[in-house]
């Protein structure tokens, strides 16, 4: 599988180094299947870094082989359900799961209204994912472990 990173410098060698907690699904290596999705993250990610010039997306090929490896703890969501609603909001609130992977849409700024709503109580969860379906979404696979990040191969970067 091709999987694309969008980032302010080439990454060659994924790690967890650098991944911050209060994200998603929680603190990972993030990548998606979209190279027009890595391409925006480009944009969100060289507005937050302070000396950062460049735009670049990494790309790499992924051995599904070890999904089917009997230990590897994988979360798959279909779609933005109640399900997915609820593990965001933990897992923006730094709340810990033992994922090797997680895969599922993505909390674009859009999205991620309606998830702020949801969690204050503005909306309940059925009002809130009426209102995710009227957005596009994209999808996001998030790596959670070294031994998951070692299926990851480095293919090519490119600047955007």
């Amino acid at each position: 599988m091709r999987l694309y990173h969008g980032s302010v410098v080439e990454v060659r060698k994924p790690s967890l180094r650098y991944a911050r907690k209060k994200t998603d699904f929680g603190r990972g290596f993030y990548t998606t299947t979209q190279k027009e999705q890595a391409e925006h993250w480009t944009t969100i990610k060289i507005d937050r870094a302070k000396d950062a010039k460049r735009k670049v997306v990494s790309v790499y090929e992924f051995d599904e082989a070890i999904l089917a490896e009997p230990d590897i703890n994988i979360r798959e969501f279909k779609g933005a359900d109640e399900a997915w609603l609820n593990f965001v909001v933990d897992s923006r609130k730094g709340i810990q799961h033992d994922y090797d992977l997680v895969f599922g849409p993505v909390a674009n700024d859009k999205v991620f209204t309606v998830v702020n709503l949801y969690e204050s109580g503005v909306l309940d969860a059925p009002a809130a994912i009426s209102e995710l379906k009227a957005y596009k979404t994209y999808n996001q696979l998030s790596f959670h472990s070294k031994r998951v990040l070692d299926a990851l191969k480095f293919v090519e970067s490119y600047d955007v």
